[in-house]
């Protein structure tokens, strides 16, 4: 009878440690994918204006059909990142930004922001940052940055375009 404790002791450690590292391990593999996947539009630390969701073109997972996206994957290992954001006026729109491990380390919306453009700067600890900026501090040097805009129909998107492409990311 006691031949089986020491087979079930091991297989109940490796399961708990299999298990823990798939829990660690999942999120920072999903945002690898993610980020690679929007970043292949305009590269790092560059904002693309995508056009809306389609069956066959989902850039994040589960879009809204009435939501027009622009993202950013960003990479803070050469220096911190501005984000600008104009909201396009009488519209919902949010910025949102999602560190490495798919953790939301910030969420500003239009209404928030009281309608008007807002920069943002995201750096890691340490990094040197403008003085009176909006920093949002991340241990994470990879995230992505997505800004959400509100549309009535989707055949109003080619109006907003010059608008929404004023929303920018750029290494600072």
């Amino acid at each position: 009878m006691s031949g089986w404790r020491g087979p079930l002791l091991v297989m109940l450690l490796t399961a708990a440690i299999g298990g823990a590292g798939a829990v660690i391990a999942t999120p920072r593999v999903i945002m690898g994918v993610a980020i690679d996947r929007l970043s292949s539009v305009n590269g790092l630390n560059r904002m693309s204006h995508g056009d809306l969701a389609t069956p066959e073109n989902q850039p994040v997972v589960r879009p809204s059909p009435d939501l027009a996206y622009s993202a950013c994957s960003y990479d803070l290992s050469k220096g911190p990142l501005r984000i600008t954001v104009m909201p396009v006026p009488g519209r919902y729109s949010s910025l949102s930004i999602f560190d490495g491990r798919t953790d939301v380390i910030f969420v500003r919306n239009d209404v928030q922001a009281r309608a008007q453009p807002y920069r943002v700067i995201v750096a890691l600890p340490g990094q040197t940052v403008p003085p009176g900026s909006d920093v949002v501090r991340t241990e994470e040097y990879k995230g992505i940055a997505l800004i959400r805009l509100l549309l009535t129909a989707p055949s109003e998107l080619p109006k907003l375009e010059a608008q929404r492409k004023k929303s920018t990311c750029t290494m600072i």
